[in-house]
This record gives structure tokens, sequence and C-alpha cells, in this order.
């Protein structure tokens, strides 16, 4: 079997404002799962390669695959179905994967026909699974995780128990991938991920519904492994670790680091994390082990908000591990979301000012979104009071708002879109944001990260 992996081309705001694009690792986790098996895959990374649809038609064409797959987040959908109807034509077998696929399996199969297949979740299992059915001509009814349809009927499969051991899934195959394209200023840069799962509650993430609410981790040895394999065959120094909270397990991260300066391993990284799983001696590590900045997700400056979140979070714990962060000499990334459920032009206020009070070296501002597999988008969908201002999910983009509550002290769509941008206009366009970046000797970032966000104001970028 011949099997190609498209990631579509779709447009980016990253790489509008940073000029780069990152790995697509869940499409290089399953062709390594295949190439274990003996599969020949292909990877046609369209958006690092400046790939237009008509290119793809070409690859397609020209490389004759048997099953054509391809992924999109949630804003990209369209891009990605657009890719597997091309190869529908071209007489391939069809898959559609990735989390928004896997949240909106059936509507997708029954409003798309030229879509064979969803493969749900952590996919590695599943996807062997279903190319050894192709091959086999055998069934498709008991491989768990996939949607399929069964003549004009469209068949969900159960779930599929989560991996156990994710030191036994190979290494993502980063050797189908143009590793040469993948770059952060003068460096090469990839992204890996240490971890599955999360036990948070969170109402608008869906992740703890795609890896499981069992966090899983890699031992420090095998994700080092990975680190020094990436540095020796692709010459790459930057990596940004994708875990939802890598320092849920505070012990192993501490021996990854411990690991990354036994093997001395000249690399810069960063990773996300929760206010409420670090430590001064962990930072203190961390940044010996060449981590450069973290990334927090605030949300809200309002306590009440927060709880609506069901975030598990105070504002102390905020204030304090921005402090010792800092302390640390780290640089911090801020994330605030503005008009969750519950939200005034009050708490929207607390927000952008604690943002201010915080300090991050960045912050990004976006629209609450209730994407599909997300607590909040069934609660929205269960409501009365609270509706839906559109299913097409191209406009998910967090930048816009796509629902809306009935409800007087509750900011209209328009008005959310106003203070989002004034959110950023308040944060960088002030003078406490270009003296931190005079004082870093950075002036040329700041000059550009002032400039995309003029054009993000004037509607020129779009994520």
């Amino acid at each position: 079997m011949r099997v190609m992996f498209v990631f579509p081309p779709s447009v980016s705001a990253i790489l509008n404002i940073l000029g780069t694009t990152s790995p697509p690792l869940g499409l290089a986790y399953l062709a390594s799962s295949l190439e274990k098996e003996g599969v020949k895959v292909r990877i046609v990374d369209a958006q690092a390669l400046n790939l237009g649809f008509d290119d793809i038609e070409q690859e397609i064409r020209r490389w004759k695959p048997d099953v054509v797959g391809a992924t999109g987040a949630t804003p990209a959908y369209l891009d990605a179905l657009r890719v597997l109807e091309i190869a529908k034509n071209h007489g391939a077998a069809t898959v559609a994967g990735g989390p928004h696929f896997s949240f909106t399996d059936v509507e997708t199969l029954e409003l798309f026909p030229f879509v064979d297949f969803v493969v749900r979740g952590e996919g590695e299992e599943t996807m062997v699974e279903l190319v050894n059915a192709l091959q086999d001509r055998g069934e498709f009814s008991d491989i768990p995780g996939l949607t399929y349809r069964d003549k004009n009927v469209v068949r969900r499969n159960p779930d599929r128990p989560l991996i156990e051991d994710i030191d036994g899934v190979p290494f993502p195959a980063f050797h189908l991938l143009p590793m040469n394209r993948y770059t952060f200023g003068e460096h090469r840069y990839a992204t890996v991920m240490t971890s599955r799962g999360c036990p948070y509650k969170c109402v608008f993430c869906a992740s703890s519904k795609l890896f499981g609410k069992r966090w899983r981790g890699r031992s420090p040895e095998n994700v080092v492994d990975e680190l020094e394999h990436l540095a020796e065959k692709y010459r790459v120094r930057n990596i940004e670790f994708l875990d939802d909270t890598f320092t849920l397990n505070q012990r192993r991260a501490e021996k990854i680091c411990d690991e990354i300066v036994d093997r001395r391993l000249d690399i810069v990284w960063n990773c996300s994390s929760r206010v409420n799983t670090i430590s001064h001696g962990l930072l203190e590590k961390m940044k010996r082990a060449g981590c450069d900045s973290i990334y927090y997700g605030v949300e809200s400056g309002s306590q009440e908000i927060l709880d609506r979140m069901k975030k598990g979070i105070t504002l102390e714990q905020i204030v304090r591990a921005f402090r010792i962060t800092k302390r640390v000499g780290m640089e911090i990334i801020g994330s605030f979301i503005i008009g969750f459920p519950g939200e005034t032009v009050d708490t929207i206020k607390k927000t952008i000012n604690f943002a201010k009070f915080l300090k991050p070296d960045y912050a990004q501002f976006t629209i609450c979104t209730p994407y599909p597999g997300t607590e909040l988008y069934e609660i929205i969908e269960k409501s009365e009071n609270m509706q839906l201002l559109t299913r097409d999910w191209s406009e998910y983009d967090a930048l816009k708002p796509v629902y809306t509550i009935k409800d007087n002290s509750y900011p209209s769509p328009s008005e959310l879109m106003k203070w989002v941008k004034k959110a950023y206009v308040k944060f960088y366009v002030s003078l406490g944001f270009m003296f931190q970046q005079l004082k870093k000797r950075r002036l040329i970032v700041w000059k550009k990260v002032v400039n995309a966000f003029k054009n993000y104001i004037k509607g020129n970028i779009r994520v």
C-alpha cells in the first residue's frame, strides 16, 4: 500500500507574522507507525513547501497513493476536505483525522461523500489497522476509533483505548518532512510531544477528550533520545514542547532537564505550563537545561470567570508564577480569553489591566470560541440563553465571536471584537512594553509585533 498524508495549504497568522510554520507532528507519528509495518508513506506539508491545491493534485497524480489522509485545525477544515476531494477524484481511499474531525466525524461523513473514513483520537494504531484492512479487503467494523461509511450508512465504532506505553510509539517520521523549512531566526526548529492526556477540566479545551483525562508521560531517556536525534541528524537547535502541561509531573520534568544537561545538548526550548504546577527549583533546572520561555494560560483577570471556566487556578497563583519565572530569567507568553459566558465590560477591563500588571513578554488575546468536542460547546448547544451564530467551522478562528448570549450585561459580538483589538493596543502599543523590549535590546522585535497587530486591527491578518 502507498499512503500519502497531506497537511493542506491554509491561511496562518503564525506564518504571516513570524514567517515560519511547525512540522505536522500528528501526521509524522502516523507515518512512522505505518513505516514500522512496512507501508510506503509520503508526507506533503503544503504549508511549509508553499504548495497550492494544484500542486497537491500533481503530487497525487504522480505518486498514485492508494490512501490519502489529511488533517486541519477547525478553521482550516475546508482546506483538508478539498485535499480529500482531489484525492477521491484520483481513486484513492480518503481519511480525515485530527481534533476537528474526531469530534465531527459523523457529520463529516454525512455531508461529504468523498470522505471514506475518519480516524478519531490517538490515530497510530487505528491507522495501521485501517491500512491493513484496506490491503487485505478485511472488515472495518472491528477497528476501534474508526468512523466509516457502510454503503449509505455511517457507522461509528467504539472508541479505542488509550495507548498505555507511549515510549513504544516510534519517533515521528522527521525524514519525510522538509526539516530545512522549519526555522526560527537563524536556527532550525522542531516540535516534540513528551506526554499525552490532561486531567484538568477547562471547559473551553477539548484536549482531555482527544487524548484522555489520564496523563501519560514518556520516560525522560526516551524524550531526550528524540531531542538528540533532532540535534544530530537535522541540526535542530530550537524545540517547542507541545504538551498541554509539560510540568504536570515535576519530578519527570526535572529528570528531562537533568538528562539534557548530562548529555550536553546545545538546544533552546520552550513549553506550556500551568501556574499551579511549577516551583522555583524546577524553573531553575529548566533554565539551566535551555528553556528560555514558558507559555501560561492565564485566561482572565476575574476570579469569577476563572471559576466558571473550571480553570482550577487563582489570581494569587498566577501572580506568584509570573514573579518566580521572571526571577529565574525566563520569558513569559501569557494567554487571555475574552468573551466567556458571564463576561461583562467590567471583567474584560480586569483582564486587560491584569495583563498589563503581570507584564508578560508577550500577550495573546483571543475571543472565547466553543470548539466541537469541548464542554463549552455542549453547554451552548443545550442552553436556552446562548446560541451559536454560525456552524461554518472556518469562522472558528478565535478572532471573531461565533456565539452570543441573551443577557444585557454580556457584550455584543461587535463589542467583543472592539475589546480584543483594544486589549492588543493597550498592551503592545504602550511605553511599558516598548521599555521592556528596549531593555532586552529587542527594538526590532517590538516593531515587528506592533506592525503585526496594526495589520490585525486593520483586518489584514487572519488565523
